[in-house]
């Protein structure tokens, strides 16, 4: 498992140097400490406490958010001089969906239903980040989200395990490649280690309550599926589980993580999480928790000093072996030459590329194709798409020229670099398009309450763009919502504008599914661009006007009202489920449906479900068939549907498969994603598309907490989203 080489080095350690391993730091700290900021000799923390001492500073075994090549090399060189071993820092960073050229938020790439396009957008990632000094990327996180409130879900896949596995997968691929010998690649550390998607209220860093068969279910798959990719390191939540945190969580750390999996490789707290194992009330001092912490498997402390005041004490208090921490330090090194540092540190950090690299033409390209696959077509009342020869086209809204659309985690991002909605317009539309922009009203606020030059070049336009939603800091870490509708003055706005009865498109920029209700009644055509990223303009004016034809679908559900919240579509009947929607909301009373689950004043549906999207033209499912109706422990069954594009374009479509278990020794939910198909159909062309269905998809999590499969009656569904599709039942023998 550790190379001769690792091993010798670790013999010549003393116990500061390998505690100092274990130790990540903030350039902050270092150029505070070396004299590039005001600092005393006790270099302090947020917490005020002692962070480090000066004389300590170069055991450290890796830096956080160092950003150029530049600094890099400068950081690194003196490192290596100042150790006494000579060994090289670790540099990692959060990059998510970008480092200079930023790509779509990453709840906006699961959108696109393509795996490979995640993938290519990782590895251009991983193109500019390392040959900026990066080594390891804080990404995929892979958390399942079913709360729009919280602000993180733009980080996440979305609500469904075998599409957070399959999008983790492909992003851990994309950044790592095959070796790390390979140019340009880095280490993909998966997050959050475990559930932090199931935060009480939507609220960050919350009590997370699920029972172990959910975690096992619909939480873990997505981790376990990063890690059989090759991720060499998982970061811990914040969160609790089961009463304990993350980061000093045996179950989650030991039980399931070393044991159950056989992971061997590195474990990172989050952000001073194992510090906060103490305000959860979950450790008596600081060394308690450093003594929980490095038993449950922690590796690196991230920011704050439970380990560097801590560690030397509970060794020499012989609380803990000094096995235990060589086997840390034994794995950090490892890393470090699995990277190939001890022999170039400095790996593929070189100013010159950096330049060169950041923001090319190929990496804006990619930028821009992928960001147009993620766009959702939530509505179209015949509008779109746009002509070319549309003469005068207003662009009116907080978002129509601002380059704030590249979304919470945009590492280097520049919104100085990105293409805004207008820009990518008249791109489309050359010279001999008219093109006017109006605010209208910042994102909360409008000067002018009457909104009167909004409502002037409205007037003299042919077509109307609204461009509206959230700002990029209204989602992403810490920022929850307990009122997802897009703030009331751009509604205000949008009703003054829709009074000129122009044509109007809504193109809505945002982080989360949003309450869009009134929109959805009154706009007549909606289009979900999310955060698109560097090249969201241009990306945008694809869709448009038709360059590209919408092939984005939902990969979270879109409430009615956040009263609805959670709201996945994957959820279990109730013992009195609602059999039917059609029925007149607003009694208080009614002697049919009062004893069923159900509101009394909306419906229980979403308003857009999960896997929902339009295109420009339409499509047809037709004569869904099974090759048998029977199938044993180890067989298959192919399902096989008839797919028409009936349109009057060529277009892409994602057809879903979902299979209901109608019956368990524990309750099934009502159906469950098992597979899909991205297909490119030609107009008045039918497209025959098959799923092999086996045993194995069929597995869940027993009353006896065994993972197998249950012979029975099965539901098999196909379409275009959980909530339409086509369906036939197939049974399962022992």
């Amino acid at each position: 498992m550790f190379s001769q080489r690792i091993q010798d080095l670790l013999q010549q350690m003393t116990l500061e140097e390998k505690i100092g391993q274990m130790i990540q730091i903030h350039p902050s700290t270092y150029e505070g400490l070396i004299g590039k900021k005001d600092a005393s000799e006790n270099f302090t923390g947020p917490t005020g406490e002692v962070l480090m001492k000066k004389k300590d500073l170069y055991n450290v075994g890796s830096f956080l958010s160092v950003e150029t090549a530049a600094d890099m090399i400068r950081i690194q060189s003196d490192y290596i001089k100042n150790h006494r071993l000579s060994i090289p820092l670790l540099f990692m960073y959060d990059i998510i969906h970008g480092y200079k050229t930023i790509f779509p938020i990453n709840l906006a790439l699961s959108a696109s239903w393509n795996p490979e396009a995640a993938m290519r957008c990782a590895r251009v990632a991983s193109i500019e980040g390392s040959v900026s000094g990066q080594h390891v990327t804080f990404a995929p996180m892979v958390d399942l989200v079913r709360d729009p409130r919280w602000g993180r879900v733009m980080e996440s896949p979305g609500e469904d395990a075998y599409l957070n596995g399959l999008m983790a997968s492909a992003t851990v691929k994309g950044f790592q490649t095959d070796t790390y010998a390979s140019p340009y690649s880095m280490v993909a550390c998966t997050k959050h280690f475990a559930a932090y998607g199931a935060a009480e209220g939507g609220r960050d860093y919350n009590t997370v309550d699920i029972s172990e068969r959910w975690l096992r279910e619909y939480y873990l798959p997505g981790y376990r599926a990063a890690l059989e990719a090759g991720s060499s390191m998982i970061m811990t939540s914040f969160n609790l589980y089961d009463g304990i945190p993350a980061s000093i969580n045996t179950f989650l750390l030991q039980t399931i993580l070393r044991k159950e999996w056989a992971y061997d490789k590195l474990i990172i707290s989050d952000w001073d999480s194992i510090y906060e194992a103490l305000v959860h009330g979950a450790a008596t001092d600081s060394y308690d928790c450093a003594h929980k912490a490095i038993t449950a498997g922690v590796d690196i402390e991230m920011t704050s000093n439970i380990y560097y005041t801590q560690l030397k004490n509970l060794v020499e208090d012989k609380t803990i072996s000094i096995e235990l921490l060589d086997t840390a330090v034994l794995r950090i090194l490892q890393l470090k030459e699995d990277l190939g540092l001890f022999d170039n540190p400095y790996r593929f950090a070189n100013e010159k590329e950096e330049k060169k690299l950041h923001l090319s033409l190929a990496h804006r390209a990619e930028a821009r194709e992928v960001a147009s696959e993620t766009m959702v077509l939530l509505k179209n009342d015949n509008i779109l798409p746009l002509s070319k020869t549309t003469q005068r086209i207003a662009v009116i809204g907080p978002h129509a020229d601002s380059g704030d659309l590249l979304g919470w985690w945009n590492a280097l991002g520049d919104n100085k670099d990105t293409v805004t909605l207008t820009q990518g317009i008249k791109n489309q539309l050359g010279p001999d398009g008219i093109v006017t922009t109006s605010k209208g009203c910042d994102i909360f606020t409008a000067d002018d309450p009457t909104f009167h030059d909004a409502k002037k070049i409205a007037e003299d336009a042919d077509v109307i763009i609204l461009a509206l939603g959230e700002s990029q800091v209204m989602s992403g870490e810490g920022a929850n919502r307990g009122n997802i509708q897009i703030p009331h003055i751009q509604q205000q706005l949008a009703q003054v504008i829709l009074e000129i009865n122009k044509p109007t498109v809504a193109v809505l920029f945002n982080g989360r599914p949003l309450d869009l209700e009134w929109f959805d009644a009154n706009v007549p055509a909606l289009i979900e661009a999310w955060f698109p990223g560097t090249e969201g303009g241009n990306a945008i004016a694809d869709i448009l006007f038709g360059d590209s034809n919408p092939s984005g679908h939902l990969t979270m559900t879109f409430p009615r009202r956040v009263g609805q919240i959670p709201l996945y579509y994957n959820h279990f009947n109730t013992g009195r489920p609602l059999e039917t929607e059609h029925y007149t909301y607003g009694k208080a009373y009614d002697p049919g449906l009062r004893y069923r689950s159900h509101y009394i004043d909306q419906p229980n549906s979403p308003l857009y479900p999960f896997g929902y999207g339009l295109s420009y033209t339409t499509f047809e499912y037709s004569n869904l068939r099974l090759s048998s109706c029977e199938m044993g422990y180890t067989d298959t069954i192919t399902a096989s549907i008839d797919v028409t594009n009936t349109g009057k374009f060529d277009g892409s479509e994602v057809v879903q498969l979902y299979i209901r278990d109608c019956a368990g020794s524990v309750a099934r939910p009502v159906k469950e994603l098992k597979g899909f198909e991205k297909i490119h159909i030609k107009k008045q062309s039918t497209v025959t598309v098959e799923f092999v269905i086996s045993e194995e998809m069929l597995r869940f999590y027993t009353a006896t907490m065994d993972y197998q499969s249950e012979p029975g009656q099965f539901i098999v569904m196909i379409g275009p989203n959980s909530a339409t599709y086509d369906a036939m039942p197939f049974t399962l023998h022992d």
